[in-house]
């Protein structure tokens, strides 16, 4: 079966590739090695109804590249596209594993920060958050607020009153993309070089190190992640996963995020023909 990537299609033209994601399609036509298949954007994400373009007339294997779903609508969508000869390598399975920060906590719990977590609008104790981390940062199972006002971390400071109107403008932002429950996540001291802190994210597909790259605007200069860290994670439960490992204060190194392949953004400043060629080699 032949390799190929599945993009979403543009909001306005289910023909055309999402503008957001054309520099991928691009850099995947650029490398010759594989089909190219779209969806349509408005009938998926809006109407839950899949449609390909072109039509799938035998079976084929495809790498999703595009927007995060719930589990429940990416175990429909792989559903849909089975029905119409596609198979993606990812598996509704794999997807929540890696997607849902809890799930797979416990297979990296000795190289990322502590957690603890509740389900959702759940009353939350912040004087007992306190006795467990002495700085602690919001999320849902799968994403923060970052870019917000939302605080990017709460302390020994932070009264009940002030977490409880904080959770209130947290749930207003998720909206309808909360996902799981709510994670409490011990706040981490990043180290920072010229203001900025030093992460690499590091795509994993088929249990080898697929992509390695600068992941927060920092420049060439700073340190990289221990190799032997990163190899102690090539074999997690899933087929095409992602790591984001962050330098602390103290130099030494620690897993911030975990996500799947699939929706994952590629760094700034990265390669993108590279990525893809890379990608065809530990796919073949």
């Amino acid at each position: 079966m032949t390799n190929t990537i599945l993009f979403p299609s543009s909001f306005f033209d289910c023909k055309r590739v999402d503008e957001d994601l054309e520099r991928e399609y691009k850099a995947v036509i650029e490398t010759g090695e594989y089909d190219v298949l779209l969806f349509s954007y408005d009938d998926w994400f809006n109407n839950g109804c899949l449609k390909l373009y072109p039509k799938v007339e035998s079976d084929v294997n495809a790498v999703y590249r595009g927007w995060m779903m719930q589990p429940a609508q990416y175990l429909d969508f792989f559903g849909q596209l089975r029905n119409q000869h596609v198979c993606l390598i990812t598996t509704p399975e794999m997807y929540e594993k890696m997607h849902v920060f809890p799930n797979i906590y416990p297979c990296i719990e000795r190289d990322t920060a502590r957690i603890l977590t509740f389900p959702l609008h759940e009353n939350l104790d912040v004087a007992a958050i306190k006795e467990s981390f002495g700085k602690f940062m919001v999320k849902d199972y799968v994403k923060s607020v970052k870019g917000t006002e939302f605080p990017t971390f709460f302390d020994q400071t932070t009264s009940q009153e002030e977490f409880d109107h904080w959770m209130e403008i947290f749930y207003k932002y998720r909206a309808n993309l909360l996902t799981g429950g709510i994670c409490i996540k011990e706040y981490l001291n990043l180290k920072r070089y010229a203001g900025k802190t030093n992460e690499f994210r590091v795509f994993y597909l088929n249990h080898q190190i697929m992509s390695a790259c600068r992941n927060s605007l920092q420049g060439g200069f700073t340190p990289e992640p221990p190799s032997c860290l990163i190899e102690k994670y090539r074999n997690l439960e899933s087929v095409f996963y992602t790591l984001d490992y962050a330098e602390l204060e103290d130099g030494t190194w620690r897993i911030i995020e975990a996500g799947d392949g699939s929706v994952s953004g590629l760094s700034d400043g990265q390669d993108y023909s590279a990525f893809f060629r890379a990608m065809y080699h530990c796919l073949n």
